[in-house]
């Protein structure tokens, strides 16, 4: 199907697409408008495997309007599970999940009629999303397997590596109630959003196995619905939409927000459910008709597409009502086209409070793709055209800091190759300037981070540069160029980010792609986290996190020009933020060499909030007044007296 077949399908504008529920009733609704027919097959359990496993029977849809099938079922058909059959024109059938299921039995083989309000775990109604102010957010990226499976955790068995892992808010490391833990530790980390890897059901974990598995979950099957893995019960559909609001209500009343990672490039096969109500439409194709794989792991989705666009903006908006969702990170965004990033951004900014719901994404590609209709993909090269409040991660600020992500042995700032001062002075304003050929007009708009799930984790970068081969030792070069990498990134104008762990010296032992696991590999060390060294590596992050609430124009998050840079020798770098309360003025130096080096200072008397080893909110030492000498491989932020 070529763009202009695709163009002249209906489109429907409506909002009830999916299993309708109510006591009395259930209208179901399809968009497939090259069907000649469909039927609803009902089941009374998700699978044939199961106790009681029964065939309820079939039912025609009804030809509505706009290419939809429709149909209503009198009675109670709460917590049934259902199947579309499509019919077409040609003789071909289809058997299709429901592209709108709300959720769905084991390994999302069904469909399963939702009853939301029987779903909600207890005090639903009262979650809130907690109100963030712009220059304190900060996100924190973890798997919801990895998060709480460490046997060490002091999370109860049942709940470990599951969304229940996150409800219980006063965990200590093998409970000994010293050392918090999962959410307990999260608390009081200082940052203000967790990030969750695909919550959304995916196809490569077996969720019918206590052991089916672990992925980090880019292989999509049913966008709406939770992944069962991560639910104590994958076979009954509700317990995993229950678990995930637990989850997410547990968050909230922590202060936190929930960022959700999102895949809406790709469909893990080329025989999607989506792909099965529509052959032809939601894929994109090179003009041979073979499938796009600009992902590298899947068949690109057509966002471009009228239906396609939709269906994507009215997913995003299910997860923000029906989840409370804070924000939505797009996995390979530069897939998507910027029109409907735009769309997206339209449609969450139309909900209350949702101005405040986060939105960025990865400003690249896996691989070649097909736009089409003079679609433009929502990259770094489109930032004149995408909504300014759309933000990106920005791999210019990542390799300047520690080294090219694709070279493991590649040094940046922190380690060794000082000529990456002159990336890291861009980095600081949030590249407003174009250096690099992209021009974001608000710092916002910059994702400033050093370690994602992607690649090495920081440690283990900074290890295989420093060619140390004992991940688990707490090497002292190793820790002051991680307190230096942390210090950069948390001064730089932008929306800082960060892998899970990544404050305890987090490793994988050198594996760059664990995304199949195992699970010993991924999982949150949480005995780690607690070793003094380390420990004490959180202590600084926590602090530089405070120092930047506490000096909130460090993050230029309400218009603030770029900082003044200081004139120093060699690859010293010294700024001051833009600050009219003269209360709130401080200066940021960063060392990177091996040795002491002095630095002028400006008119005024200073003391220290951070010294490279050391961070908080509470000025300490002596008053520095002309000059003061920087630690080696040292932050240092001083604050005007």
């Amino acid at each position: 199907m070529n763009w202009q077949q695709a163009c002249e399908l209906p489109y429907y504008n409506g909002t009830d697409l999916g299993a309708n529920y109510t006591p009395a009733a259930t209208t179901f609704k399809l968009w497939a408008p090259t069907a000649a027919a469909v039927t609803v097959e009902l089941f009374a359990t998700g699978t044939d495997a199961e106790p009681n496993a029964h065939h309820l029977g079939a039912h025609h849809l009804q030809w509505e309007r706009d290419g939809v099938w429709s149909l209503t079922l009198s009675g109670d058909w709460k917590n049934t599970y259902y199947l579309y059959h499509l019919q077409f024109h040609d003789g071909r059938t289809a058997d299709a999940v429901d592209p709108y299921a709300r959720t769905a039995g084991a390994n999302g083989q069904r469909a399963m009629v939702l009853d939301l309000d029987a779903a909600a775990p207890e005090g639903w109604a009262e979650d809130k999303r907690p109100v963030i102010p712009p220059h304190a957010r900060s996100v924190w990226e973890v798997h919801v397997a990895d998060f709480s499976a460490d046997e060490h955790s002091g999370v109860p068995a049942e709940y470990r590596g599951k969304f229940m892992g996150f409800v219980p808010g006063d965990t200590t490391l093998d409970g000994d109630g010293v050392h918090p833990t999962c959410l307990n530790y999260l608390k009081d980390l200082g940052v203000s959003h967790v990030q969750l890897q695909p919550i959304f059901d995916y196809e490569t974990v077996d969720e019918s196995r206590p052991d089916g598995g672990y992925n980090w979950g880019y292989d999509p099957q049913n966008y709406n619905v939770p992944e069962g893995s991560f639910a104590t019960d994958p076979f009954h559909g509700e317990v995993r939409v229950r678990e995930c609001r637990a989850m997410v209500a547990a968050l909230h009343r922590a202060g936190l927000g929930v960022v959700m990672d999102v895949v809406y490039n790709h469909t893990y096969h080329s025989d999607s459910n989506l792909e099965r109500t529509v052959p032809g439409y939601w894929n994109r194709r090179w003009p041979n008709d073979q499938m796009t794989n600009g992902s590298g792991c899947g068949c690109d989705l057509a966002s471009e597409r009228p239906m396609v666009r939709k269906y994507i903006v009215d997913s995003i908006l299910y997860w923000a009502q029906t989840y409370h969702i804070d924000g939505f990170r797009f996995d390979l965004m530069a897939l998507e086209d910027a029109d409907t990033m735009n769309a997206i951004r339209a449609a969450l900014d139309a909900l209350p409070g949702g101005q405040d719901i986060l939105l960025y994404g990865e400003p690249w590609q896996g691989g070649s793709t097909n736009f089409e209709g003079g679609a433009r993909p929502a990259d770094k090269r489109a930032l004149d055209v995408l909504s300014d409040r759309i933000g990106f991660f920005c791999d210019d600020t990542r390799d300047s800091i520690k080294g090219n992500v694709f070279d493991a042995g590649n040094a940046g700032y922190v380690n060794g190759a000082l000529q990456h001062g002159y990336e890291v002075l861009h980095s600081i304003g949030a590249w407003r300037g174009g250096q690099h050929g992209y021009w974001p007009r608000q710092a916002g708009q910059v994702v400033q981070y050093i370690s994602a799930h992607d690649n090495l984790t920081l440690w283990d970068k900074l290890a295989a540069v420093g060619r140390r081969r004992d991940y688990d030792a707490p090497d002292a070069e190793l820790l002051a160029q991680n307190r230096l990498a942390a210090g950069i990134y948390l001064t730089c104008q932008g929306l800082p980010f960060m892998q899970a762990g990544e404050e305890w010296g987090r490793t994988k032992h050198g594996d760059h792609n664990s995304y199949k696991g195992p699970l010993e590999t991924n999982k949150l060390d949480w005995t780690r986290a607690h070793r003094p060294e380390f420990a004490a590596l959180t202590a600084f992050y926590r602090g530089m996190l405070a120092i930047r609430r506490t000096c909130a124009r460090i993050a230029g998050a309400y218009g603030e020009p770029q900082p003044f840079v200081l004139a120093l020798q060699g690859w010293l770098i010294g700024f001051i933020p833009e600050s009219p309360d003269p209360k709130d003025v401080v200066v940021v130096y960063y060392n990177p060499e091996r040795t002491h080096q002095w630095v002028s200072l400006p008119i005024g008397s200073w003391r220290k909030l951070a010294d490279g080893v050391h961070a908080g909110t509470n000025p300490f030492g002596p008053i520095y007044r002309d000059a003061m000498e920087l630690p080696p491989v040292s932050v240092t932020v001083l604050r005007l007296e």
